[in-house]
Formats: C-alpha cells, structure tokens, sequence
C-alpha cells in the first residue's frame, strides 16, 4: 500500500498522467512531441533550483514559489551559499528544499549522512524538502548505480521519517531508476515544453519538471505549494 503522504502528490501529479493518455488512441504510446490541450492547461506551480554557482541569487525578487537549493556533493563537499539561500528562503516563506549530488564511486550511507549533517546544521520545518540528485555513473553498472540510489534513498527516509524526492535527467532516470517510483520524480527534460514531460522508467508520474537553466534552473509543477510541502518533512526539531 503506498504511503499515505504521497496521496497528495499522485492526486495532484495524477492530472499529468491523465493528459497524457487522453489524447492517444487506447492502442498507442503517448505521443512524445504531441502535447495535448489538457497537458498546456494544468496549472504549474513555477520554482527554481540554485547551488554555489548562483551565491548571489536573489530570492527576495525571485518570483519563485519554491525553492530547492545543493546542500552537499561526494562526502567531502559542502555548499557554502547553503546557510544563506536557505534562511532566506525561510523569510520568504515558500517552499523549500535542499539537495545532494550523489557519487556512486563512495559507499551510499556515508553520502547521505555527509547529506544530513549539513541540512541538520541548519534550522528546519515541517514540508521541507529533501532531494537525492543522481547524474553520473562514476563508471558503475547499471545495477549498481540502482542498488546505490536504493541504499542511499532508504537510509535518509529511515533516518528522517520522511520520503526523499529523485532528481536526475530523463534518460538517466530512465535507465537508472526502475523500481524507485516509491520516490516522488524531479526529472530535468530542457527540449521539452514546462510541464509536458512524460515520466521515465517506472513512474506513473512526476512531481516536478526542470525545463530549463537559462539565466537560472526553472521547474514546474502540477502540485499546489501546499501538495509540495506534504512531500517534505512531517516532524522536525522544536516542532516548527
């Protein structure tokens, strides 16, 4: 049975799907290049998504309604922007989550424990995202690469209470990511139209959909900031 928590993701994310399959005939695969009348009327929910190569990024005239910021890479690195973008986001109020770049070369709990001691040093609340970003081999197989998702996404869950997100582009997921649909989607497809995105691999949906990173990382998606914040964390330190 899936997770409570996602019900408001696969509610929200289920329009997607729907305007996918509508426009196709009941013997076809959606068609890839065809957006569908429903699809370009979903309403999107515009965010961006920014690491030390934008310390100087403005969210305060952002016009943003979430925010996802790097927090770590590897096991060593740490992004210094990270305490600023993050506070700020807080006093802006919207949505907000903090990602770490995976290097399938290192051992998956030592990553994500580099991971959530850098997100922990910082105050959080109650729908703050946490955010797995799997890009690069490091030259392991495809099992591998899996089983190194599976372990690293797992341990955060269990560590936090709460349901990591998966970024990655599209073919990446695609080929790398089967059986983590457990995991909501934040899937990065620059040739496709903001919110026309079809899910990779074995999601029936996604959450969020990165269509572009010119002059900054724009996403969308179907999901309200309210569905958004119910991805994040249920329970945190101090009860914020």
């Amino acid at each position: 049975m899936r997770n409570p928590r996602l019900r408001p993701y696969l509610a929200g994310s289920a329009l997607v799907a729907a305007s996918l399959l509508i426009a196709a005939p009941a013997h076809a695969a959606p068609p890839e290049n065809a957006p569908s009348a429903q699809e370009r009327s979903i309403p999107l929910t515009y965010g961006q998504d920014v690491s030390n190569h934008q310390p100087h990024h403005d969210w305060n005239a952002s016009p943003a309604k979430f925010g996802i910021i790097k927090a770590t890479e590897g096991v060593t690195f740490r992004d210094q922007t990270f305490a600023r973008h993050w506070q700020e986001l807080d006093a802006k109020g919207i949505v907000r989550g903090a990602y770490h770049y995976g290097h399938p070369g290192n051992d998956p709990v030592a990553e994500a424990e580099h991971f959530l001691s850098m997100v922990d040093s910082q105050p959080a609340k109650r729908g703050d995202l946490l955010v797995l970003d799997l890009e690069t081999t490091d030259g392991r197989s495809v099992a591998q690469v899996n089983r190194w998702a599976k372990t690293w996404l797992a341990h955060v869950k269990a560590k936090t209470g709460t349901t990591p997100m998966f970024y990655s582009g599209w073919k990446f997921a695609n080929r790398y990511g089967k059986g983590l649909a457990e995991y909501p989607l934040w899937v990065a497809h620059y040739s496709k139209a903001k919110g026309t995105v079809t899910p990779p691999a074995d999601w029936k949906s996604w959450a969020i959909h990165q269509y572009s990173d010119n002059p900054v990382d724009q996403n969308v998606s179907p999901l309200t900031p309210r569905q958004l914040r119910a991805l994040g964390r249920t329970a945190v330190k101090g009860g914020r």
